[in-house]
């Protein structure tokens, strides 16, 4: 299993090192950024978690876990302030930005590795949730682009994986022909209805015994019911 990235954001270069020293310790692969401005350039989409000082130089942590909660690239990339600010107005503050965690200092070393496994242990099964969608013994990895039926995979075109995708991971919802071609073939000129009822009855003949859930309603559309 690949280790886990941790970038550490502060412009304390001595509690930098002393971080990193205990996170490469703990088996985690950790890098230091002295300031916000400096972080923002070391590509934080590849982080599995950023700890984060309030207070620094020109660019708060503030002001730079909103930057990062507003690019898609980055938004999902879980982080921890560490911080001198410990009113509670300051708490709040940053867990609205979006912060998973909050630790005001001092802090023990050992404190911070506690928080850090919590947090990682949580997001990581978070993210892994969001990446697959499962219903009894078909499974969508959205992460690998594949779907399996009882443990066997399924021989899908995109297009199919794709209305599959849209329709399990909304069930209950009928979309139109018109709302599926819109997000389906959102990328090509023309396209007719008919070509969304082709795909969802090779669709419905390659799932077996699950097509029953693709359900047609007549002068609405299609959905996944349970």
């Amino acid at each position: 299993m690949a280790k886990h990235k941790i970038l550490v954001v502060d412009d304390e270069e001595s509690l930098c090192e002393i971080l990193q020293f205990n996170l490469e310790v703990e088996g985690y692969e950790a890098d230091v950024a002295y300031s916000a401005e400096q972080a923002l350039r070391m590509h934080p989409e590849r982080y599995s978690l950023i700890l984060l000082d309030v207070m620094m130089g020109e660019m708060s942590g503030f002001r730079m876990a909103q930057l990062l909660k507003a690019d898609s690239e980055t938004a999902r990339v879980p982080m921890i302030f560490c911080t001198a600010k410990d009113s509670e107005d300051d708490t709040v503050a940053g867990l609205n930005i979006g912060a998973d965690d909050y630790i005001t200092k001092p802090f023990s070393v050992r404190e911070v590795l506690a928080r850090v496994r919590s947090v990682l242990r949580r997001t990581s099964a978070a993210r892994a949730e969001s990446e697959s969608i499962h219903f009894e013994g078909l499974e969508i990895d959205l992460r690998r682009k594949v779907c399996t039926l009882d443990g066997k995979e399924l021989q899908l075109t995109k297009k199919e994986f794709e209305i599959l995708a849209l329709l399990l991971s909304n069930r209950g919802v009928i979309f139109s022909r018109e709302e599926i071609l819109r997000r389906i073939w959102s990328d090509e000129v023309i396209v007719l209805d008919r070509t969304v009822d082709v795909n969802i009855t090779r669709l419905r003949r390659k799932v077996g015994p699950y097509g029953e859930h693709i359900v047609t309603r007549l002068g609405y559309g299609y959905g996944f019911e349970a």
